[in-house]
């Protein structure tokens, strides 16, 4: 009988990934798919015709979802491309402290770890001018691949 060695598995992950794959030929406008190892908002796509060595080409232009930084990439459309998990949560706004955000999700947990975007940004100067007008409002909250990022702003009126 082979020596037996115990294995250790309590620093095992719960298996669930940032990614999933997807053809290239499925990927669509303003669909997700992840470049350079960004999480990406794909904004154009184009597909070129089949050539005399076979594969058809898929152009995607996209932009990063947290920085809004444009990246592209040409893939043959039957290969796999990964495309990231994006989450959107919408929390209510409570307060910023430090450079952070205060929010209350629907079922009353709280969430302080998100950093208020620069106001240079335009959803920074939207939360700018919702918090200095003093009405309630909502901040859409992205999440994909480890990363979390205001993205929206919605009035409760």
């Amino acid at each position: 009988m082979a020596d037996h060695v115990d294995e250790d598995f309590s620093g095992a992950a719960s298996g669930a990934s940032n990614t999933y794959p997807m053809q290239c030929s499925a990927l669509r406008k303003n669909g997700y798919v992840v470049i350079k190892g960004h999480p990406c908002k794909i904004v154009e796509m184009s597909t070129s015709k089949t050539g005399k060595h076979g594969h058809a080409k898929v152009h995607l232009v996209a932009l990063d979802i947290f920085t809004q930084k444009k990246y592209e990439d040409i893939c043959p459309s039957t290969h796999n491309m990964n495309v990231p998990h994006v989450i959107r949560k919408d929390y209510q706004f409570i307060d910023v402290e430090d450079g952070f955000l205060s929010l209350m999700a629907d079922d009353g947990t709280t969430k302080e770890d998100i950093r208020i975007p620069e106001v240079a940004t335009d959803i920074g100067k939207e939360i700018q001018e919702k918090i200095d007008g003093g009405e309630p409002f909502m901040i859409t909250i992205l999440s994909a691949m480890g990363e979390e990022a205001a993205s929206g702003v919605k009035s409760l009126k």
